[in-house]
């Protein structure tokens, strides 16, 4: 349901609360507490960038985490520019402005799009991928107002997905081929902002992500809402080396409704109360994890401007290390919080010890230790000790030749007749002196009788 309100300067925002099981999502919105202090000692910022930027435009004016977040702040340093950012969605609709010059190229995986990825798929929330994308790269108005994107000069790579019904291909064959199309196409960063609400995956998936980590490709997962059923944070949240996105509201607490759980959780980002544009050129209002990932997309593809020299793993490193610790969180990576809250102008300035592995796992090592059974190229285990060998039994006697079934045999006689003559015999005869004793007895007292 879509209730319109009206901002300040009569600009018509529509509210939508994105809830659709594939987009993993109810987006949330992260407030990012400002001015609170990093652990690591930021470098000096050259001079600002300029760029057509009005705070007191109504839309942009709503977009509290520009600067709640860092975001305005690391617009001095870069805008990430020459970064890409592949949306795997519903694909990237074609309002006015918004992504004019942005979007390079496009596929469709579901079977149900058009070929160049623009066209949004899907009955419901097929505006899905166009917030998602305005959230990560928008370009914003020339004039400085409407809504704008956190990394507004980078370029966008639009994949359609189909969810559920409106797609004529397995979602999970779809996803593995929409990741490989967009490592293939030049993708810096993908964002995916869907979950499918369990912890397993498919095995395509094994490879499909490996492919991107292999390509030195930062892949942003939405980590999915409980008010659309999520309890739990489910794939491809749960994938080692992902960064996977929890959401806050404005006031930098974790949402109830649009975010949720799990000790996958790396960072998190503004989810309620997000602002997208959709492919008619409406902006709405929506919620979710959804639109918190590609907050941090974006922020990603400023990370990897302002440092082109960084593998994947340093700049997710870079984001985490970076975050605005909560109070009480757990320490260093809460179930709710990740490591912390966004802080997109940290992240691109301050220093951070490089690091040589990804924070967020390994999925080669987790393919080695969880798929090893079920590979059929695994060599069988070598035996750790000898067979036992048992001698063999000693061969059976032959048969004797066969006698007249009427005459006994010298087994029936030994084991049958013998036998029962030993126990029958001797019973007879003491059953016969009884008697002859019990005769004389009655004899006996007959004779000594009285006469009457």
């Amino acid at each position: 349901m879509i209730r319109r309100r009206m901002l300040p300067g009569a600009v018509a925002v529509a509210a939508v609360t994105a809830s659709v099981l594939l987009l993993g999502t109810v987006p949330a919105a992260v407030a990012v507490v400002p001015g609170a202090e990093t652990a690591e000692t930021p470098t000096p910022s050259p001079e600002p960038i300029p760029i057509a930027d009005d705070p007191a435009d109504p839309v942009r004016a709503a977009e509290y985490w520009l600067d709640g977040a860092g975001i305005r702040e690391a617009w001095r340093e870069t805008r990430g520019k020459g970064v890409t950012i592949a949306v795997i969605d519903t694909g990237i609709g074609q309002p006015p402005v918004t992504f004019d010059g942005a979007v390079l190229d496009g596929t469709d995986v579901s079977g149900s799009g058009t070929p160049d990825g623009r066209t949004p798929v899907g009955p419901v929330d097929s505006n899905h991928g166009s917030w998602v994308a305005s959230l990560a790269a928008g370009r914003g108005n020339p004039d400085g107002t409407g809504m704008i994107g956190v990394a507004p000069e980078a370029n966008l790579l639009s994949v359609s997905l189909g969810f559920g019904a409106s797609a004529s291909v397995p979602f999970a064959e779809q996803v593995a081929k929409a990741m490989h199309w967009a490592v293939d196409h030049g993708a810096d960063i993908i964002n995916l902002s869907f979950t499918t609400n369990t912890l397993d995956w498919d095995e395509s998936w094994d490879e499909a992500f490996m492919y991107a980590f292999e390509h030195d490709v930062v892949v942003v997962v939405a980590a999915g809402n409980r008010g659309s059923g999520t309890s739990m944070v489910g794939a491809p949240a749960t994938i080692p080396g992902v960064l996977t996105v929890g959401g806050v509201d404005q006031t930098g607490t974790a949402s109830r409704e649009a975010s949720t759980q799990g000790i996958t959780i790396g960072i998190s980002a503004p989810s309620e109360s997000l602002l997208g544009m959709s492919a008619d050129g409406t902006v709405v209002s929506w919620d979710g994890t959804s639109g918190a990932a590609p907050i941090v997309a974006g922020a990603a593809a400023l990370v990897r401007a302002a440092h082109p020299e960084l593998d994947a793993a340093n700049v997710i490193n870079r984001i985490i290390k970076t975050a605005i610790e909560v109070p009480g969180a757990r320490q260093p990576q809460d179930p709710l919080y990740g490591y912390g809250l966004l802080d997109a102008n940290a992240a691109v300035t301050a220093t951070v010890p490089p690091v040589s592995a990804n924070p967020m796992g390994d999925l080669e090592d987790w393919i080695r230790v969880h798929r090893r059974a079920e590979s059929p190229d695994e060599p069988e285990p070598e035996p750790t000790t000898s067979p036992v060998v048992v001698p063999p039994l000693p061969a059976a006697e032959p048969p004797t030749e066969p006698g007249s079934p009427l005459l006994p045999t010298a087994e029936s006689l030994r084991y049958g007749t013998l036998p029962l003559l030993a126990v029958t015999v001797p019973g007879i005869l003491v059953g016969l002196g009884v008697t002859a004793a019990a005769r004389r007895i009655r004899t006996e007292r007959g004779r000594r009788a009285p006469t009457p």
